[in-house]
């Protein structure tokens, strides 16, 4: 599969419709909660309990129709500092995999081993001679534990040489390790580390600057956690997306691969209470709510919600990102209407007003 990359014109907006952002600039379109389409009560009721309920928020930026409608930040966080993403890195990687693929460097179906010849074990396992690049995404392995790679001295080859008792492509297990050898395989087929491959091809484009990753001993992007972003950052990769690949009226992203990553590609689980159980794809997490999100560990998200044509950014150090995510779904979800709402000035002010004394418990 080598998708390929379509130029568009750029379009006319309307209220009430999906916006697809076409103005050069580096930051997203400011507007009014009521004029898109959503209650500012309802985000200052969203804000107030994230605030009372999660130890502790750090930031929240809420995009509707490509306008942001409210932002905030808990003190000491502010807008122009960059936030660990933890494994909200993952879907970054994969973006790099799909763009590798788009030009014809690789594709999904590519054995792993076919990239690491001088890496692999004296006799690979038929299960590990079976893994594609699509299992890496996938978190589908094989592998029944995760490998302890940050240990060993080389971490490709110790990823290797752990035991595969599972056939690729029939068993969920999340990975880290995996997206680190998703990485390394971009390096190999590009030259270059993830962050320089995706530079100018995601980040210049989407006016996200100085993104810092991580690497790996061996010189290579961890992949899988290391990047950190500010939140607009996180919010105009969600936007990118919601827009299937498309950001100023060019295709930076192939709609295509933004299809296959965000819908469901491996079963996760059967709890339809749980946003963990509801299916897997290309380091994607499918949500309730006919949503998709990138994650990471202490309740850093990227939510996209194409039925309500938003995206939510929110920064966290909270032990239960469950209980993050239900606020999101309890309070937030109410607050979206199909149409703009009468203008509300003194609700707007109490959200100003409660936003402005937000302060970190860390």
């Amino acid at each position: 599969m080598k998708p390929t990359f379509l130029i568009f014109a750029a379009v006319l907006t309307t209220i009430g419709s999906s916006k697809v952002l076409t103005a050069q600039t580096t930051a997203l379109p400011r507007s009014t909660p009521e004029l898109q389409g959503v209650s500012s009560a309802g985000i200052r009721e969203y804000i107030e309990t994230a605030d009372r309920e999660v130890q502790s928020m750090h930031s929240f930026i809420l995009v509707r129709h490509g306008h942001v409608v409210a932002e905030a930040w808990w003190k000491p966080e502010s807008a122009q500092t960059p936030h660990v993403l933890w494994s909200l890195s993952k879907s970054f990687t994969s973006t790099a995999v799909g763009l590798a693929v788009a030009e014809g460097k690789l594709s999904i179906d590519d054995p792993v081993l076919k990239f690491f010849p001088e890496d692999a074990p004296e006799n690979p396992s038929g299960n590990l001679k079976q893994m594609r690049v699509r299992d890496l995404l996938t978190m589908s392995t094989g592998h029944q534990d995760e490998v302890n790679w940050r240990e060993a001295p080389d971490w490709a080859k110790a990823f290797l040489a752990h035991p595969v008792p599972h056939k690729p492509g029939t068993h969920f297990r999340y990975n880290t390790p995996a997206t680190y050898m998703l990485s390394a395989i971009v390096q190999k087929v590009t030259g270059e580390t993830v962050l320089d491959y995706l530079t100018p091809r995601l980040f210049e484009p989407l006016g996200i600057e100085r993104p810092k990753w991580d690497q790996s001993p061996q010189g290579i992007s961890i992949g899988g956690y290391g990047l950190y972003l500010r939140t607009e950052d996180i919010a105009k990769f969600g936007q990118l997306y919601l827009q299937k690949g498309e950001w100023n009226g060019k295709q930076i992203v192939p709609a295509e691969w933004v299809e296959m990553a965000t819908s469901k590609q491996v079963s996760n689980g059967s709890d339809p209470s749980r946003d963990w159980d509801q299916g897997y794809g290309f380091q994607f997490w499918r949500c309730r709510h006919g949503a998709y999100r990138g994650d990471g560990k202490d309740g850093q998200f990227c939510i996209v919600l194409p039925e309500q044509d938003a995206v939510i950014a929110i920064t966290a150090n909270t032990g239960d990102m469950q209980a993050e995510l239900n606020i999101v779904w309890d309070k937030l979800l109410p607050a979206f209407t199909d149409s703009p709402l009468d203008d509300n000035p003194q609700e707007k002010a109490q959200l100003k007003n409660t936003i402005e004394t937000l302060k970190a418990s860390r």
